[in-house]
C-alpha cells in the first residue's frame, strides 16, 4: 500500500477511534440510567438471550450518534435487524449496546458498551466502555492499546502452569484443564470485558464457548491484538467480521507467546 494511502488510513482510524469513544462514554451514560430500575425485559427468539428496554434504547442512541456522522458506513449490532447492505460497506459500524445484559439486570458492575468499525474483515478502531468500573479501553490498528489514556500489555508468561483463566466454569474448572497447572479467576458475563482483562494483563488467558457474535468480539478482539495479545479460534486462525453469518467458534485469548501452549491444552475441550 502506498505511504500517502497508509497515512490517510490511519488518519481516518484516528478520527473514527475519537468518534466510537465520545459515543461510547455517552451510551454508558444513557445506560447508567437505567441501571437498577425495574425495566421491561424479555427473551429473544433463541429464548436464551434476554433483551431489556435499556439495550433499545442505547442501541437506538449509537446508531444515531454514529450514523449520522458516518452516513456511508455500515451497521451491524446485536439488537437491530441485519441489513446486508453493510456487506458492501468499505467501513462497517459493529455494535453491542449493553454486552453482558445478564450482569446488567442483575446489578452486576462487568457490562459494557463495545463499538468498533471494521474495514475488510478486520476492525481497525474499537472501544469497550465499562461505565460502572469508569474503564475504557481503547484501541486502533497500528496505534496500541490504552485503558483510561494509559498503554497496556498482555501478561509475559510462556508457561500454562500458573497462568490464570477466565471463562465458562466447564472449562475453567475441568479436570484436565486444572491438572495443566491453570488458576481459574472470576467469569466475566460481558465477554467483551473478558476479554479486555486479557489486554489488561490482569488475567493470562480467556476462553469462550462456540457461539459468540461479531458484536461481541470486534472491538475487543482489536484491544487485545494492539496489546500484544491475539483472539484465536482452536486451530490458531484469526477472527474476520462482517461475513454473511455473524457467529464464530470457541476461542481463546492469550499473549502471542502463550496462546499456542493454550491451545494444547484447551483445544480439544473446547471443540
Amino acid at each position: 500500500m502506498p505511504e500517502a494511502e497508509q497515512e490517510i488510513r490511519k488518519r481516518s482510524s484516528e478520527v473514527d477511534l475519537e468518534l466510537l469513544e465520545t459515543a461510547a462514554r455517552q451510551a454508558g451514560e444513557l445506560a447508567l440510567g437505567y441501571f437498577g430500575q425495574g425495566l421491561e425485559t424479555w427473551f429473544k427468539g433463541n429464548n436464551r438471550s434476554p433483551v431489556s428496554e435499556a439495550d433499545i434504547a442505547v442501541d437506538r442512541f449509537l446508531a444515531d450518534r454514529l450514523l449520522t456522522e458516518r452516513p456511508d458506513y455500515g451497521w451491524l449490532s446485536e439488537e437491530t435487524a441485519d441489513d446486508r447492505a453493510r456487506l458492501t460497506c468499505e467501513r462497517v459500524f459493529i455494535v453491542d449496546p449493553i454486552d453482558g445484559t445478564r450482569a446488567f439486570l442483575a446489578g452486576g458492575d462487568e457490562w459494557t458498551v463495545s463499538v468498533a468499525v471494521v474495514e475488510g474483515g478486520r476492525p481497525v478502531a474499537g472501544a469497550v466502555f465499562c461505565p460502572i468500573r469508569k474503564e475504557m479501553f481503547t484501541a486502533r490498528a497500528g496505534g496500541g492499546a490504552f485503558l483510561n489514556g494509559s498503554r497496556i500489555t498482555v501478561s509475559d508468561r510462556l508457561d500454562v502452569s500458573g497462568a490464570t483463566l477466565t471463562g465458562p466454569h466447564s472449562i475453567v474448572a475441568n479436570t484436565d484443564v486444572l491438572g495443566a497447572g491453570f488458576q481459574k479467576t472470576e467469569f466475566f458475563r460481558s465477554l467483551a470485558y473478558r476479554l479486555v482483562v486479557i489486554a489488561a494483563g490482569r488475567v493470562d488467558v480467556g476462553t469462550a464457548r462456540g457461539g459468540p457474535s461479531d458484536w461481541d468480539l470486534a472491538a475487543a478482539d482489536l484491544v487485545v491484538q494492539e496489546a500484544g495479545g491475539a483472539l484465536t479460534d482452536v486451530d490458531g486462525n484469526v477472527l474476520t467480521y462482517n461475513r454473511p453469518r455473524t457467529g464464530h467458534p470457541a476461542l481463546i485469548a492469550a499473549s502471542t507467546g502463550l496462546i499456542g501452549p493454550v491451545r494444547a491444552v484447551l483445544g480439544d475441550i473446547l471443540r
